[in-house]
């Protein structure tokens, strides 16, 4: 008895250690690679329609698009907080001043020196344009504009149109916008 448990202990060790030598030899193909394993050649399969990774925003999100079912949105989707609009005026200074300026006037240092002047965002057909439009043009490019969709985060992006905001407001404000507290110290200073 003693013989026989020996022999099956030993038979059980050669044949973990010698295994059947399957994973030494599996295919280990790379995503691009030629393969005969699938019809088309291909090593890797697509991913399947509408798929989404983990952690990712789906791909028709209108946070990371600026359109819902298609048309453009009017309005910021994301509360514009004091910080929002800081980290907006942050950005806008940092990727967009140079050509724009600081006022949004379109006559950033880089306009000054002979590059072509964007428009003004003060001009009536982009104080009226849909929040979803600047975003878009940031995301996309448009005309001599690159796209910084792979360079300014969505969230940034937005907080971007918000101050965009904040400036075409600047220009047009009336006294009915100011709160009437704010209003009557106005009218009753010197």
């Amino acid at each position: 008895m003693k013989l026989g448990m020996q022999f099956i202990g030993v038979a059980a060790l050669a044949a973990a250690a010698g295994g059947c030598g399957n994973m030494r030899r599996q295919e280990n193909p790379r995503p691009l690679d030629p393969s005969s394993f699938f019809r088309d050649g291909a090593s890797a399969r697509p991913t399947p329609a509408h798929t989404v990774a983990r952690g990712e925003p789906a791909p028709d999100d209108p946070f990371v698009t600026g359109y819902q079912n298609g048309v453009l949105l009017r309005q910021i989707p994301l509360p514009l907080t004091r910080a929002v609009l800081e980290r907006g005026r942050e950005r806008f200074n940092i990727y967009c001043a140079v050509c724009h300026g600081e006022d949004g006037y379109g006559t950033g240092i880089v306009v000054r020196r002979g590059f072509p002047a964007p428009p003004s965002y003060h001009q009536p057909r982009l104080r009226e344009a849909e929040a979803g439009h600047f975003f878009d043009v940031m995301t996309r490019g448009y005309g001599v504009m690159p796209s910084y969709g792979d360079r300014i985060s969505p969230s940034d992006r937005w907080a971007i149109v918000g101050y965009i905001r904040v400036l075409q407001r600047s220009q047009y404000a009336t006294l009915r916008d100011v709160p009437a507290v704010e209003r009557n110290h106005l009218l009753s200073s010197p």
